[in-house]
């Protein structure tokens, strides 16, 4: 028996006219969707009059579904990957996936669509020849400021999640590494109230700060110039705390 085929598909991250008219196909025609939240997932089906099954696979399932969506697709089931808003395998398990099937000879199709990175990037207006996406910053206050410090050495635009929780804290550290840089925020993309907003990060903070923080953020930080020592190395920014001491705050 021929395998079937592992289908990466991409959903809307808010409006669902984003939803691809391949990815509607794919989604109607496979013999079972593995998702993260199935209420999720189902209401986007039922939006679109799709009845295929679902199935669940997210952080905490990932190996014991792993192992019974490689049979089903080693049975001869085509399976779709979705995630709950955007692209599988971008800042979730889904790779975990799609690597087994790889490593089993399963054949792995990407069905492109809508990305909050992409998107963010697109109306930003900095440039994006080359980009650094580095998924969620770090929770702790001085594992956080390292890497935004091990990512301005890199000298290219950046691109990270945030949540609505973190997102003063990570634009406070922000500040420090990069001071008056100005950034872009976008919050909520293609959703009802969606924002994008340009600022230095002090000025982003008291913008968002003003009242109680919701939804999902995208940050993205232009190319800007690392400081240099006269022998032409980086030079960190910010005051000369060890991470540990940082850690502890």
């Amino acid at each position: 028996m021929n395998s079937g085929t592992l289908y990466v598909v991409a959903t809307p991250i808010g409006n669902l006219e984003d939803l691809t008219l391949r990815a509607l196909r794919v989604l109607k025609e496979v013999d079972l969707i593995a998702c993260e939240d199935t209420r999720r997932t189902r209401g986007l089906l039922t939006h679109f009059g799709i009845h295929a099954p679902v199935t669940s696979y997210f952080a905490h399932s990932t190996l014991a579904k792993g192992a019974a969506l490689l049979r089903a697709l080693a049975d001869g089931k085509s399976v779709a990957l979705v995630t709950d808003a955007g692209t599988p395998g971008i800042s979730d398990p889904g790779f975990l996936l799609v690597r087994a099937a790889r490593d089993a000879g399963i054949p792995v199709v990407p069905v492109p669509g809508p990305s909050a990175m992409i998107a963010a990037l697109s109306a930003a207006g900095v440039p994006a020849d080359r980009f650094v996406f580095d998924g969620f910053l770090p929770v702790k206050p001085g594992r956080r400021r390292h890497r935004l410090e091990a990512l301005r050495a890199l000298e290219t635009t950046i691109v990270c999640y945030e949540s609505p929780h973190r997102v003063l804290a990570s634009l406070e550290a922000i500040g420090q590494v990069f001071g008056d840089a100005e950034i872009v925020v976008a919050r909520e993309l293609t959703k009802q109230f969606e924002e994008i907003v340009q600022g230095s990060p002090a000025r982003l903070r008291e913008h968002f700060g003003q009242h109680e923080v919701r939804g999902e953020f995208t940050l993205v930080i232009p190319r800007t110039k690392a400081r240099r020592a006269d022998d032409g190395t980086p030079v960190p920014s910010g005051c000369d705390e060890t991470p540990a001491q940082e850690d502890a705050e």
